[in-house]
């Protein structure tokens, strides 16, 4: 079946609805801000929005000192408010803009027609057409897995309470798109709306203090109560539109192929809070969210499955099973049951819902730490519950109820084959010098002839594969160890203890930081080993521990076919991994490599190892899964998904692809349930691209495309590090310039800034901190750096050469997306914003200077890529992008300008006898930090 695809709206048209939304929210703002705020605090607000944006249009410098002078001239009880007001305002058009988009989508769902790129039925048209069969759709859906990996980085700078303000105000917002309202009811909705934004202007959106672990996990339970339940079985039912509508209604069975997991109450890789009781906290709370999903939903198919037994015939194993459940009843059921005499499928729910009640119930009594067993009759496993549900839907199916059974009872159905009890698997994280350090204390109490801190790699790997395969082990006494140790090994312990508690396997993988060496990993399985959590039994070799080693740095990058190589020809590693499966994940880390060498020198390393990866797990036999460790922004690995998977190296996306979702990008992805569905869903399509290797050879990268990047990459890194490593006060100049020093105080995270405190060094400072410093100063040069440089130095005035760049960015999806996402943090920066912050620095000749090279490798790089894309101004190709951002820019300039108003006092005076909490101009400040991030919509 051909199907005709219409564009999306001309921009401007597009823009022009969203526009007027945007102008109603806005003014409803207003109101707000003048019978609730006063008038001096929206007069000022009035004067700065329209000064700004009169400057945005010509520069003035008269018109500019006025309104510098104007803001020095407002007190911190008044910039506060100010503050407030355009945060305010960020947050009401990121929600316009939200559902603006989904309206847009939704009108092509109704239509039955017009679908967006990226959407299940153009992406399942376009595989039909380019000849996939049903067979071998069916072989590519039964390998997929799609798994974003939720982390509690400090990134997020927006409370829970205001999260929730906000989905009422995006729904009161939907409402009014409703064309059927009578002015009376339109009335109403915006009365609610002007209630919503009061609420909004009414409630801090600034933490009073800093985060728990405990908050960070509860923060990350929100998305899935709130969007990811109703999100998840939508985007099965869209997959399955698409199947039925391209290869006939029940000719391909969608497998529930999502997966979700965390690493927050996992990840102590740096972060002294995150203990094993911590990760047992995570998991129970974990627990505790799926369970009581699950029975809230129990009880509403009780209300709709009330078939009477005199009216169906249900299956004859569905009415086995409900003699065998008269077994597992006590008095207060037994006296329940009668009800459901001839309702039999109410009747099987209420057993169900008591099973899953005595489940629910231990598992709260843990959280409140009470020693618990499982009741006789409670679900032990997520797999008990499903086969319930499942018998069920057969049931109904075979008289005639497949319309019922395809409901409710199927989304619940695919909730728990996606969450199982455990909803997330948690990933636990630790950099690997803390195991080495265990290692040595352990061996030299078990094995006191070993030095293991004086051994070589080989010795290393030796003499850890000899331990791993030994039939038994000396014992050890904890109690003698030091307390990392102790605490190391504990962590261990804890995995094996939840796996029995949860009846499953709540755990991910187990990522090791700073792996350098084979030993590194094998450290891991030695310590798993002593633990109980691998070895051999009666059944032969087990293993229940998946070990994922992380390269960040762009020197990691280079060692990984080393590394990799040498660990799996080491037959002790090689036998615990096919028990375990046989699949090896391998953990990339976008952030580190990226602050270390540079955005093409990153991009380029993790490119080319996911290149030389693959290879090597295929020579010996194991599956490998890439775990990509990106953030929000550019320069941390961010950009739109769907081409993110797709531009992998062809070959490598084998059907599963696993990457961390975190901070406001969480929000801005799966804060809203449609916006949720199409997030899933873009990704989903992008994997089915990507994954076309298993069906049919793929074309591989030019050999001339392979090496122009290998070249590009290296002058890029070295451009990058003639600012950064080699040019004199970079460091300093990045810590006066840019509000990171005050990133600390704001409470959004629980884990520290700095690898060392005090450490004020590059390799100390987190990777988040210096993206996320570097963007509220509006310098983003993480996200381009060094690519103006390297693409000007490498094409000269070669035509030739000019020609072969433009038939990459035309044809490879590599170069095309790294561009396409440097044009982002291109649009996001402003050079003369950059420049008001150099009114910070200490040294102003040095500052300046160090701001000119920034400048000109800016224009340097704007230009080599309108050059390179034949387009005359940036994000040409992505219209609604760059009106979204433009949009922002009069609101985000005054917000700069407070920023470096309230630096310069904040610091001038942070060191008087009454210190910073009694500084009048620290709140106001951290208010701008959470304000620019609001208008950025990603920060780290």
């Amino acid at each position: 079946m051909c199907m005709a695809y219409t564009k999306l709206p001309t921009p401007r048209s597009y823009d022009k609805q969203l526009r007027t939304r945007v102008k109603l929210l806005g003014s409803v703002l207003g109101d707000v801000l003048r019978s609730h705020a006063g008038s001096g605090v929206y007069r000022a607000v009035e004067r700065l929005r329209k000064g700004f944006i009169s400057l945005r249009k010509e520069e003035d410098p008269a018109r500019r000192a006025r309104l510098m002078h104007f803001i020095s001239r407002l007190d911190s009880d008044t910039l506060e408010q100010v503050i407030r007001a355009f945060s305010t305002y960020f947050s009401l058009v990121n929600i316009a803009e939200e559902d603006h988009a989904h309206r847009w989508r939704r009108e092509q769902v109704s239509t039955g027609q017009h679908f967006w790129f990226g959407s299940f039925d153009r992406t399942v048209h376009e595989l039909h057409a380019e000849g996939l069969d049903a067979q071998q759709m069916q072989a590519l859906l039964n390998n997929l897995c799609y798994n974003p990996v939720i982390t509690a980085h400090p990134t997020e700078a927006r409370r829970r309470t205001i999260m929730e303000i906000l989905r009422r105000i995006f729904l009161v917002n939907d409402k009014l798109n409703i064309r059927r309202w009578g002015t009376l009811e339109r009335d109403v909705l915006l009365d609610r709306l002007h209630l919503e934004v009061l609420s909004l202007w009414r409630t801090d959106e600034v933490r009073l203090r800093k985060p728990a672990v405990a908050d960070e996990i509860s923060n990350g339970l929100y998305y899935f109560h709130e969007s990811l339940f109703e999100a998840v079985p939508l985007t099965y039912r869209y997959a399955e539109r698409a199947m039925n509508r391209y290869y006939g209604s029940g000719k391909i069975e969608v497998p529930s192929f999502l997966r979700f997991g965390s690493g927050i109450g996992g990840d102590r890789d740096g972060n002294p809070f995150v203990k094993p009781e911590t990760t047992e906290l995570a998991i129970r709370l974990q627990m505790r969210e799926a369970l009581e999903e699950y029975h809230r939903r129990l009880v509403d198919l009780s209300q709709r499955l009330t078939h009477s037994i005199r009216l169906c015939q249900p299956s004859p194993e569905f009415l086995a099973s409900l003699e065998r459940d008269l077994l597992i009843g006590d008095t207060e059921y037994d006296e329940k049951l009668p009800g459901f005499a001839n309702e039999p499928y109410r009747r099987k729910l209420y057993t169900m819902r008591y099973r899953l009640q005595y489940t629910l119930d231990a598992v709260r009594r843990r959280l409140n730490g009470e020693p618990t067993e499982l009741e006789a009759g409670a679900y032990r496993s997520a797999r008990e519950l499903l086969d319930d549900l499942c018998l069920i839907r057969d049931s109904l199916i075979s008289h005639g109820d497949a319309l019922v059974a395809g409901a409710e009872l199927q989304d619940l159905i695919r909730l728990v084959e996606s969450f199982g009890f455990h909803l997330l698997n948690l990933d636990i994280r630790q950099e690997s010098t803390v195991h080495t350090r265990t290692v040595s204390a352990v061996l030299t109490q078990i094995a006191p002839g070993e030095n293991y801190a004086m051994l070589d790699e080989s010795a290393r790997c030796e003499l850890l594969a000899r331990l791993i395969e030994a039939d038994t082990i000396e014992p050890l006494d904890p109690a003698r160890l030091d307390d990392e140790a102790q605490e190391t090994l504990a962590t261990f312990a804890t995995i094996g203890k939840l796996r029995e508690e949860t009846g499953g396997d709540p755990f991910g993988t187990y990522v090791i930081s700073m792996t350098h060496q084979a030993s590194h990993v094998l450290e891991v399985l030695f310590l798993a080993r002593l633990n109980g959590l691998c070895g051999h039994d009666e059944h032969g070799r087990f293993c229940n521990l998946r070990i994922a080693p992380l390269f960040e740095t762009i020197e990691d990058l280079a060692h990984i076919s080393g590394v990799l190589s040498r660990l799996l020809d080491t037959q002790a590693y090689a036998s615990m991994l096919h028990a375990a499966g046989n699949v090896q994940e391998v953990m990339l880390g976008y952030s580190d490599s990226c602050k270390d060498g540079g955005i093409f020198s990153s991009t380029w390393g993790l490119y080319t190892a996911q290149r030389e990866i693959l290879p090597i797990t295929q020579a010996h036999g194991v599956r490998c899964r890439l775990f990509h460790g990106r953030g929000g922004t550019v320069g941390r690995g961010g950009g739109p998904t769907h081409e993110a998977i797709t531009a992998q190296p062809p070959g490598t996306v084998e059907g599963q692809i696993k990457f961390t979702e975190q901070g406001e990008v969480l929000y801005y992805r799966y804060g809203q349930p449609e916006t949720a569905v199409h997030e899933l869903t873009m990704g989903s399509t992008g994997l089915l691209k990507a994954s076309r290797c298993l069906i049919h050879t793929v074309q591989q990268d030019r050999a001339v495309n392979l090496e122009t990047a290998s070249e590009l990459s290296a002058l890029g890194e070295t451009a990058y590090r003639d600012l950064i490593d080699r040019t004199p006060g970079l460091i300093d100049y990045f810590y006066e310039v840019t509000p990171v020093s005050e990133l600390g105080l704001l409470n959004i995270g629980s884990r520290p800034s700095h690898r060392k405190s005090g450490d004020r060094s590059k390799a100390s400072i987190r990777a988040i901190p210096w993206v996320f410093g570097w963007a509220q100063s509006r310098h983003t040069l993480p996200g381009w750096y060094g690519i103006g440089s390297a693409l000007e130095r490498w094409r000269g005035d070669d035509p030739a050469r000019l020609k072969q760049l433009r038939r990459m960015y035309a044809e490879w999806p590599f170069l095309r997306v790294l561009l396409s996402n440097t044009q982002m943090s291109l649009y996001k920066a402003d050079m003369r914003t950059a420049g008001e912050y150099l009114k910070l620095a200490s040294d102003p000749a040095q500052a300046r200077h160090i701001h000119q090279l920034i400048s000109a490798e800016y224009d340097r790089t704007v230009r080599e890529i309108l050059i390179i894309s034949g387009a005359d101004e940036l994000l040409a190709d992505n219209p609604t992008l760059a009106l979204s951002l433009t949009r922002r820019d009069p609101y985000l300039d005054p917000l700069n300008h407070i920023q470096i108003t309230l630096l310069r006092r904040y610091r001038a005076s942070a060191h008087a006898p009454d210190d910073s909490t009694q500084n009048p101009w620290l709140a106001p400040l951290l208010r701008t930090i959470n304000a620019i991030a609001t208008g950025q919509r990603n920060t780290g």
